[in-house]
């Protein structure tokens, strides 16, 4: 009977332990996705790279910037981003004037389920320019940016 019960606290014991590595693991990836569409679409997409395409991949269709404006709220569509990224590539964009280069830092990624929150710190030329939190949704397609409020500095 001792035997039985030391095996079935070590099976208990070893099936918790994975369990909590497995989500652990599950987790890590899912932040590693977020990061990735984040990087792909919103650091390269809207600033490095200029890739409207890049954009439209990572960012829901009904994405909006919602920014104050006095007691109001402004809200600037994925689509008049994505026609202003276009037009400024078409423009003479050299993508090595130090200008268009943007550093970041991801200050913070929180994911809990299908939801997650990122801060993301932009540099350029040496200046903290901007502090961005992104809102993201996990659809059947994968991870998408539905929303940004920011703080410019």
């Amino acid at each position: 009977m001792k035997t039985i019960k030391k095996l079935l606290l070590v099976i208990t014991v070893t099936g918790t332990f994975m369990a909590f590595v497995s989500k652990s693991n599950s987790k890590t990836s899912e932040v590693e996705a977020v990061k990735k569409v984040v990087f792909e679409s919103y650091i390269n997409g809207a600033f490095n790279e200029l890739d409207a395409e890049a954009m439209e991949k990572g960012f829901h269709r009904d994405f909006a910037i919602y920014s104050a404006k006095g007691e109001d709220i402004s809200k600037y569509p994925i689509s008049h981003w994505v026609a202003g990224v276009k037009k400024r590539k078409n423009n003479n964009y050299d993508p090595s004037d130090p200008k268009n280069i943007w550093k970041h830092t991801f200050a913070y990624v929180d994911v809990t389920g299908g939801a997650a929150q990122v801060k993301v710190e932009l540099r350029n030329q040496g200046k903290h320019v901007y502090t961005d939190f992104l809102s993201l949704l996990k659809f059947d397609s994968g991870w998408k940016i539905v929303a940004k409020v920011y703080h410019k500095h």
